[in-house]
Protein backbone atom coordinates (compact mmCIF):
# COMPACT_ATOMS: atom_id res chain seq x y z
CA UNK A 1 0.00 0.00 0.00
CA UNK A 2 0.98 3.27 -1.01
CA UNK A 3 1.65 6.32 1.56
CA UNK A 4 -1.54 8.41 1.94
CA UNK A 5 0.74 11.36 1.55
CA UNK A 6 2.03 10.43 -1.85
CA UNK A 7 -0.90 9.38 -3.22
CA UNK A 8 -1.67 12.91 -2.69
CA UNK A 9 0.37 14.11 -5.52
CA UNK A 10 1.08 11.89 -8.69
CA UNK A 11 4.59 11.04 -8.30
CA UNK A 12 5.03 11.70 -12.48
CA UNK A 13 3.86 15.29 -11.41
CA UNK A 14 6.62 16.43 -8.78
CA UNK A 15 9.73 13.62 -9.75
CA UNK A 16 10.79 15.61 -12.42
CA UNK A 17 10.96 19.23 -10.49
CA UNK A 18 13.74 20.49 -8.33
CA UNK A 19 12.59 19.69 -4.68
CA UNK A 20 13.00 24.03 -4.25
CA UNK A 21 9.89 24.26 -7.14
CA UNK A 22 8.10 21.02 -5.66
CA UNK A 23 4.69 21.77 -3.29
CA UNK A 24 4.82 18.71 -1.33
CA UNK A 25 1.16 17.96 0.60
CA UNK A 26 1.52 19.86 4.04
CA UNK A 27 1.68 17.76 7.72
CA UNK A 28 -1.46 18.49 9.58
CA UNK A 29 -0.69 20.51 12.43
CA UNK A 30 -2.18 18.29 14.86
CA UNK A 31 -0.73 14.63 13.76
CA UNK A 32 2.73 17.04 13.66
CA UNK A 33 2.11 17.81 17.21
CA UNK A 34 1.40 14.19 18.13
CA UNK A 35 4.34 12.91 16.13
CA UNK A 36 6.38 14.99 18.48
CA UNK A 37 4.93 14.37 21.58
CA UNK A 38 4.75 10.43 20.70
CA UNK A 39 8.61 10.80 20.65
CA UNK A 40 10.68 12.82 23.56
CA UNK A 41 13.55 12.95 21.33
CA UNK A 42 12.10 14.84 18.60
CA UNK A 43 10.05 17.14 21.17
CA UNK A 44 13.41 18.37 22.59
CA UNK A 45 14.45 19.55 19.39
CA UNK A 46 14.61 23.48 19.53
CA UNK A 47 11.26 25.05 17.53
CA UNK A 48 13.73 26.07 14.66
CA UNK A 49 14.99 22.17 14.25
CA UNK A 50 11.13 20.70 14.24
CA UNK A 51 10.28 23.26 11.59
CA UNK A 52 13.45 22.44 9.43
CA UNK A 53 12.48 18.67 10.47
CA UNK A 54 8.76 19.12 9.32
CA UNK A 55 10.08 20.61 5.62
CA UNK A 56 11.89 17.56 5.23
CA UNK A 57 9.46 15.06 6.17
CA UNK A 58 6.96 16.48 3.68
CA UNK A 59 9.38 15.98 0.81
CA UNK A 60 10.59 12.79 1.98
CA UNK A 61 6.82 11.18 2.30
CA UNK A 62 6.48 12.69 -1.26
CA UNK A 63 9.38 11.21 -2.84
CA UNK A 64 8.92 7.67 -0.70
CA UNK A 65 6.31 4.80 -1.48
CA UNK A 66 5.53 3.03 2.12
CA UNK A 67 4.26 -0.93 1.46
CA UNK A 68 2.45 -2.34 4.26
CA UNK A 69 3.53 -6.15 4.48
CA UNK A 70 1.14 -9.33 5.74
CA UNK A 71 -2.07 -6.90 5.80
CA UNK A 72 -0.79 -4.13 7.53
CA UNK A 73 -2.19 -0.52 6.81
CA UNK A 74 0.16 2.32 6.41
CA UNK A 75 -1.73 5.28 8.13
CA UNK A 76 -0.69 8.93 8.14
CA UNK A 77 0.51 8.52 11.79
CA UNK A 78 3.35 5.41 10.85
CA UNK A 79 4.01 7.01 7.54
CA UNK A 80 4.84 10.55 9.54
CA UNK A 81 6.80 8.80 12.53
CA UNK A 82 9.50 7.10 9.85
CA UNK A 83 9.83 9.66 7.95
CA UNK A 84 10.50 11.99 11.01
CA UNK A 85 12.72 9.37 12.85
CA UNK A 86 14.36 8.80 9.29
CA UNK A 87 15.42 12.42 9.02
CA UNK A 88 16.74 13.44 11.86
CA UNK A 89 20.37 12.61 10.56
CA UNK A 90 19.91 14.88 7.79
CA UNK A 91 18.69 18.16 10.17
CA UNK A 92 21.69 19.87 10.09
CA UNK A 93 23.88 18.25 6.77
CA UNK A 94 23.74 19.26 3.34
CA UNK A 95 24.15 17.14 0.13
CA UNK A 96 25.67 14.59 -0.45
CA UNK A 97 28.39 16.37 -2.17
CA UNK A 98 28.34 19.37 0.33
CA UNK A 99 28.37 22.12 -2.56
CA UNK A 100 28.86 25.68 -1.87
CA UNK A 101 25.62 27.76 -1.06
CA UNK A 102 23.78 24.95 0.75
CA UNK A 103 20.27 23.69 -0.06
CA UNK A 104 18.17 22.86 2.81
CA UNK A 105 16.55 20.10 1.23
CA UNK A 106 19.95 19.08 -0.69
CA UNK A 107 20.13 16.63 2.29
CA UNK A 108 17.83 14.24 1.07
CA UNK A 109 20.45 13.54 -1.35
CA UNK A 110 21.47 10.87 0.80
CA UNK A 111 18.19 8.93 0.97
CA UNK A 112 17.77 8.89 -3.11
CA UNK A 113 19.01 5.58 -4.01
CA UNK A 114 16.01 3.99 -3.34
CA UNK A 115 12.08 4.84 -2.86
CA UNK A 116 10.11 1.82 -1.45
CA UNK A 117 9.72 1.26 2.35
CA UNK A 118 8.48 -1.93 3.55
CA UNK A 119 6.64 -1.80 6.67
CA UNK A 120 6.13 -5.55 8.33
CA UNK A 121 3.67 -6.12 11.65
CA UNK A 122 6.73 -7.58 13.64
CA UNK A 123 10.28 -8.69 13.16
CA UNK A 124 11.19 -10.66 9.65
CA UNK A 125 12.38 -13.93 9.12
CA UNK A 126 15.26 -14.05 6.63
CA UNK A 127 16.92 -16.78 4.97
CA UNK A 128 21.13 -16.77 5.51
CA UNK A 129 23.11 -18.97 3.94
CA UNK A 130 27.17 -17.96 4.75
CA UNK A 131 30.35 -20.34 3.33
CA UNK A 132 32.99 -20.32 5.60
CA UNK A 133 36.59 -20.75 5.18
CA UNK A 134 37.05 -24.67 4.26
CA UNK A 135 34.01 -24.02 1.98
CA UNK A 136 31.23 -25.48 4.00
CA UNK A 137 27.81 -23.93 3.52
CA UNK A 138 25.64 -23.17 6.45
CA UNK A 139 22.00 -22.16 6.30
CA UNK A 140 19.91 -20.22 9.22
CA UNK A 141 17.37 -18.10 9.59
CA UNK A 142 17.92 -14.70 11.05
CA UNK A 143 15.31 -12.66 12.74
CA UNK A 144 15.32 -9.17 11.80
CA UNK A 145 13.51 -5.74 13.21
CA UNK A 146 15.01 -4.04 10.20
CA UNK A 147 16.90 -4.11 7.04
CA UNK A 148 18.67 -1.75 4.75
CA UNK A 149 19.68 -3.11 1.15
CA UNK A 150 22.14 -1.57 -0.93
CA UNK A 151 20.68 0.03 -3.73
CA UNK A 152 17.23 -1.12 -1.98
CA UNK A 153 14.65 -0.55 -0.66
CA UNK A 154 14.38 -0.35 3.88
CA UNK A 155 12.57 -3.21 5.68
CA UNK A 156 11.07 -2.13 8.96
CA UNK A 157 9.15 -3.48 11.50
CA UNK A 158 6.40 -1.14 13.07
CA UNK A 159 6.39 -3.35 16.40
CA UNK A 160 10.13 -1.83 16.90
CA UNK A 161 9.73 1.17 15.44
CA UNK A 162 6.87 1.63 18.04
CA UNK A 163 9.10 1.30 20.62
CA UNK A 164 11.39 4.39 19.32
CA UNK A 165 10.02 6.72 22.85
CA UNK A 166 11.06 3.71 25.14
CA UNK A 167 14.05 2.26 23.47
CA UNK A 168 15.58 5.64 23.54
CA UNK A 169 16.51 5.39 27.40
CA UNK A 170 19.02 2.55 26.23
CA UNK A 171 20.18 4.27 22.92
CA UNK A 172 17.97 2.22 20.71
CA UNK A 173 16.41 3.14 17.56
CA UNK A 174 15.85 0.85 14.81
CA UNK A 175 14.43 3.64 11.89
CA UNK A 176 17.75 5.53 12.29
CA UNK A 177 19.93 1.80 12.46
CA UNK A 178 18.59 1.32 8.82
CA UNK A 179 18.71 4.87 7.71
CA UNK A 180 22.38 5.74 8.64
CA UNK A 181 23.27 1.89 7.05
CA UNK A 182 21.89 4.08 3.91
CA UNK A 183 24.16 6.70 4.38
CA UNK A 184 27.05 4.43 5.00
CA UNK A 185 26.68 2.76 1.83
CA UNK A 186 27.18 5.72 -0.51
CA UNK A 187 29.93 5.11 -3.05
CA UNK A 188 30.41 1.50 -2.10
CA UNK A 189 30.64 -0.89 -5.00
CA UNK A 190 27.89 -3.43 -5.57
CA UNK A 191 28.01 -6.45 -3.04
CA UNK A 192 30.93 -4.57 -1.47
CA UNK A 193 30.20 -4.34 2.66
CA UNK A 194 29.59 -1.06 4.05
CA UNK A 195 32.70 -0.38 6.46
CA UNK A 196 31.38 2.59 9.27
CA UNK A 197 32.63 5.43 7.50
CA UNK A 198 30.25 7.50 5.27
CA UNK A 199 31.68 9.31 2.48
CA UNK A 200 33.35 12.38 4.15
CA UNK A 201 34.20 15.96 3.15
CA UNK A 202 37.32 17.70 2.54
CA UNK A 203 37.75 20.18 5.50
CA UNK A 204 36.38 17.94 7.51
CA UNK A 205 37.20 18.24 11.40
CA UNK A 206 39.86 20.48 9.66
CA UNK A 207 41.28 17.85 7.04
CA UNK A 208 42.68 18.90 3.48
CA UNK A 209 41.89 16.01 1.36
CA UNK A 210 38.79 13.42 1.45
CA UNK A 211 41.80 10.51 2.45
CA UNK A 212 43.03 12.59 5.52
CA UNK A 213 39.73 13.00 6.14
CA UNK A 214 38.92 9.29 6.11
CA UNK A 215 42.31 8.42 8.08
CA UNK A 216 41.03 11.15 10.68
CA UNK A 217 37.52 9.19 11.06
CA UNK A 218 39.29 5.42 11.18
CA UNK A 219 41.99 6.73 14.02
CA UNK A 220 38.54 7.48 16.25
CA UNK A 221 36.64 5.01 14.99
CA UNK A 222 39.10 2.11 15.29
CA UNK A 223 39.80 2.46 19.13
CA UNK A 224 36.40 2.55 19.98
CA UNK A 225 35.07 -0.27 18.25
CA UNK A 226 38.04 -2.28 20.10
CA UNK A 227 37.14 -1.65 22.86
CA UNK A 228 33.62 -1.88 23.02
CA UNK A 229 34.46 -5.46 21.66
CA UNK A 230 36.46 -5.82 24.47
CA UNK A 231 33.76 -4.81 26.65
CA UNK A 232 30.92 -7.16 25.01
CA UNK A 233 33.54 -9.97 25.39
CA UNK A 234 34.51 -9.41 28.92
CA UNK A 235 30.97 -9.71 30.03
CA UNK A 236 29.95 -12.59 28.06
CA UNK A 237 33.19 -14.75 29.20
CA UNK A 238 33.89 -12.86 32.42
CA UNK A 239 30.38 -11.50 33.83
CA UNK A 240 31.77 -8.27 33.55
CA UNK A 241 29.03 -5.21 33.16
CA UNK A 242 27.43 -5.44 29.91
CA UNK A 243 28.02 -2.49 27.71
CA UNK A 244 25.01 0.23 27.62
CA UNK A 245 24.60 -0.65 23.80
CA UNK A 246 23.34 -3.73 22.40
CA UNK A 247 26.06 -6.46 21.78
CA UNK A 248 25.26 -6.16 18.29
CA UNK A 249 27.03 -3.56 17.65
CA UNK A 250 30.44 -5.60 18.32
CA UNK A 251 29.52 -7.74 15.23
CA UNK A 252 31.53 -5.45 12.38
CA UNK A 253 32.34 -1.64 12.08
CA UNK A 254 29.28 -0.81 9.79
CA UNK A 255 26.80 -2.01 12.78
CA UNK A 256 28.99 0.07 15.05
CA UNK A 257 28.79 3.07 13.38
CA UNK A 258 24.56 2.38 12.74
CA UNK A 259 24.24 1.02 16.56
CA UNK A 260 26.43 3.87 18.18
CA UNK A 261 24.25 6.67 15.58
CA UNK A 262 21.19 5.56 17.26
CA UNK A 263 21.97 6.41 20.66
CA UNK A 264 23.76 9.80 19.47
CA UNK A 265 20.72 10.86 18.31
CA UNK A 266 18.07 10.08 20.64
CA UNK A 267 20.39 10.07 23.91
CA UNK A 268 22.61 12.19 23.53
CA UNK A 269 23.41 12.91 26.94
CA UNK A 270 24.22 9.14 27.81
CA UNK A 271 26.32 8.82 24.17
CA UNK A 272 28.52 11.66 25.42
CA UNK A 273 29.60 9.87 28.69
CA UNK A 274 29.93 6.39 27.37
CA UNK A 275 31.89 7.78 23.76
CA UNK A 276 33.34 10.72 24.46
CA UNK A 277 35.65 10.32 21.57
CA UNK A 278 33.10 9.23 19.24
CA UNK A 279 30.81 12.66 19.99
CA UNK A 280 33.32 15.78 18.32
CA UNK A 281 33.62 12.82 15.69
CA UNK A 282 29.74 12.46 15.10
CA UNK A 283 29.10 16.07 15.86
CA UNK A 284 31.70 17.04 13.01
CA UNK A 285 30.09 15.36 10.56
CA UNK A 286 26.43 15.50 11.53
CA UNK A 287 26.39 18.79 12.24
CA UNK A 288 28.94 20.73 10.11
CA UNK A 289 29.60 24.30 11.52
CA UNK A 290 27.77 23.65 14.38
Amino acid sequence: MTSPFAARLPRFAQAWLPRRWRAPPPVPERLWRHTLTQHRFLQALAPREQQRLRQLCCHFLTEKEFHGAHGLEISDGIALSIAAQACLPLLHLGGVKRAPGRDPLAALDWYDDFVGIVVQPGAAIAQREVTDTAGVVHRYREVLAGEAMDRGPIMLSWEAVEQADAGAERGHNVVIHEFVHKMDMRGIAMGQHPGGAPPLPPGFLGTRSESAARAQWQSVMQPAFAGFREAVALAERFGETAPWLDSYAAKDPAEFFAVTCEAYFVNRERFATEFPTLLPLYDGFFRPGS
